[in-house]
């Protein structure tokens, strides 16, 4: 995940360096439960109105979450299909929260209403996220159901209006990048404390529909709104995070932004961007299905590390017998292609890797889904590394 609005405020008001704090353990998104009432045409855990077999029960969870903390595990996102659906939900949310985690919940909105935005407040979860595809016919378009967005937006309301952390979620593609704009006024008009802007990425119902996603072009513009639009409101003192995630190449297409309006502070936002260091799938960032299985990250459910069942996952998150683990958490990694001779590989690390295998097979090609150009990261076409200039010198194409 790429925090715009963390190097925005170190645009306006820079911070020393300071020593590489890297969290104890991972945030652990989990995917408590399978079934859901929409069907979205990028659905990683690719969902269905259905019940299925052999998921975890609230006691299973329960001994998971005492190894997680054990583990020092931070974060736990409570995601799906849509967590709402599970009748134990909100057992299992005021007990992560009683453990001392931070718990998000990842929900499509459509199910936050009248009868149950107490309960939901009442497990005082740290904030709340719902994915909006585009404005009313393209969002509807998206999750296949006429009505979606009037009744994810109600759910966002009520969870304002009741002083929950509430932020949309945005994946773009050539379909729905025409509404990005409107989404960004609506994040403004509506109060919206967080807007999440999502690269598609190659995974679950999201692989199928690869041609459908965004041309590099479309990208850099979308970028560059989402950049132009933070700083101004970082400028009108709106207190709102923007972040991105499935593309690391924004830490290093951020940089070009800053060093076109902002070339006194390139130096030090570089700094600052190594320092964060990019993709940590495998590393900071893991995966719980519904079923206890383990993954690096939520786009890679068609690789299993290990499952909870019948393995602690703190035994199984630091085990790198596993070829891919052991891959992952590889300071550097050994990525070949133009990721390997990159000059910011220091900000991306290699960018996210389950797009490289799903296109190449092999997990440390290159990543296709990056979207500077060769003269950018300082490759020639043929692959050859170029002589470039320092990257403060480099304009920005």
């Amino acid at each position: 995940m790429f925090r715009i609005s963390q190097y925005m405020q170190e645009i306006a008001s820079p911070t020393p360096l300071g020593p590489k704090r890297n969290p104890p353990a991972p945030v652990v998104i989990w995917n408590l439960i399978r079934r859901c009432n929409l069907t979205c045409k990028h659905c990683y855990s690719i969902s269905a109105d259905k019940d299925f077999p052999g998921e975890l029960t609230t006691d299973e969870i329960f001994n998971v979450m005492d190894d997680l903390k054990r583990f020092r595990v931070p974060v736990l996102i409570l995601s799906g299909g849509e967590p709402l659906l599970r009748p134990d939900i909100f057992d299992i949310a005021r007990h992560a929260k009683a453990m001392g985690f931070y718990v998000g919940l990842s929900s499509n909105g459509t199910l936050i209403d009248a009868d149950n935005i107490e309960r939901i407040a009442e497990c005082n979860f740290d904030y709340v996220g719902v994915s909006l595809d585009g404005i009313e016919e393209t969002h509807d378009k998206f999750r296949r159901m006429d009505g979606a967005f009037e009744a994810s937006l109600r759910g966002i309301r009520l969870c304002r209006d009741l002083g929950l952390k509430i932020g949309v979620r945005f994946t773009m593609t050539q379909d729905n990048a025409h509404d990005l704009p409107k989404l960004l006024k609506l994040v403004e008009d509506e109060g919206i404390d967080r807007f999440y802007f999502s690269h598609l990425n190659y995974a679950g119902r999201g692989n199928k529909n690869r041609k459908d996603d965004a041309q590099h072009k479309l990208t850099r513009w979308a970028m560059d709104l989402l950049f132009d639009t933070c700083w101004e409101y970082q400028q009108r003192g709106l207190n709102k995070e923007f972040t991105t995630g499935n593309n690391d190449a924004d830490g290093v297409y951020f940089l070009y932004w800053a060093q076109k309006n902002f070339p006194d502070q390139a130096e030090h936002l570089h700094a600052k961007l190594a320092q964060w260091g990019g993709n940590s799938s495998g590393v900071n960032v893991a995966n719980i299905d519904n079923l206890g299985n383990v993954h690096p990250d939520t786009m890679w459910w068609h690789h299993t590390l290990g499952n909870v069942r019948q393995r602690a996952f703190s035994e199984i998150w630091t085990d790198t017998s596993d070829p891919l683990m052991a891959g992952l958490k590889r300071f550097p990694r050994n990525v070949s292609g133009r990721c390997g001779e990159c000059r910011h590989f220091d900000i991306c690390n290699g960018n996210t890797r389950v797009r490289a295998q799903q296109l190449t097979g092999d997990a440390w090609a290159e990543d296709p889904g990056c979207y500077l150009d060769d003269e950018e990261i300082g490759v020639a076409p043929g692959g050859e590394r170029l002589r470039v200039t320092p990257y403060i010198k480099i304009r920005r194409a």
